[in-house]
């Protein structure tokens, strides 16, 4: 079996690395809750502290897969995952600070689009990381 390729790794690290940020931002405002912090600060803490570094991830995400991999993403990848992604993010930071009756609808929103972004991130990256050719080179693992 052949050793992975940067582009391999590069994918398998964004997709899983990414993963566990959504599911933490995912669990954020249960956990704040168990803290009898007030609402209004449990929607707004959790845009912040979920919200900034993953918009952080995405949009330098371009970058990082050149440095490590040395493609660009493809246009897709830039307008669903890094497009569509960021996009949605801002707007929840937006909308927890500015529209008070829907922060719960703006983050949960921002959770899910992110969730099928990379969803179809993840499928892409498959594919790319499928089509590759096969190294032959035996190099002592299974």
């Amino acid at each position: 079996m052949g050793a992975l390729s940067a582009t391999d790794r590069f994918l398998t690290r964004t997709v899983v690395g990414n993963l566990f940020v959504l599911t933490g931002g995912a669990l954020l405002p249960m956990l704040l809750s168990l803290y009898d912090i007030p609402e209004p600060w449990i929607w707004k803490t959790s845009a912040l502290l979920f919200g900034l570094p993953m918009l952080a991830i995405l949009l330098t995400f371009p970058h990082r897969r050149v440095a490590a991999t040395g493609h660009a993403p493809p246009r897709v990848i830039l307008v669903v995952f890094v497009g569509l992604g960021s996009l949605a993010l801002a707007a929840m930071i937006a909308a927890v600070f500015a529209l008070p009756e829907y922060r719960a609808a703006a983050y949960i929103t921002a959770i899910t689009i992110n969730f099928f972004t990379l969803a179809f991130a993840f499928v892409v990256a498959l594919e790319v990381i499928l089509r590759e050719p096969i190294d032959r080179k035996p190099n002592g693992a299974f």
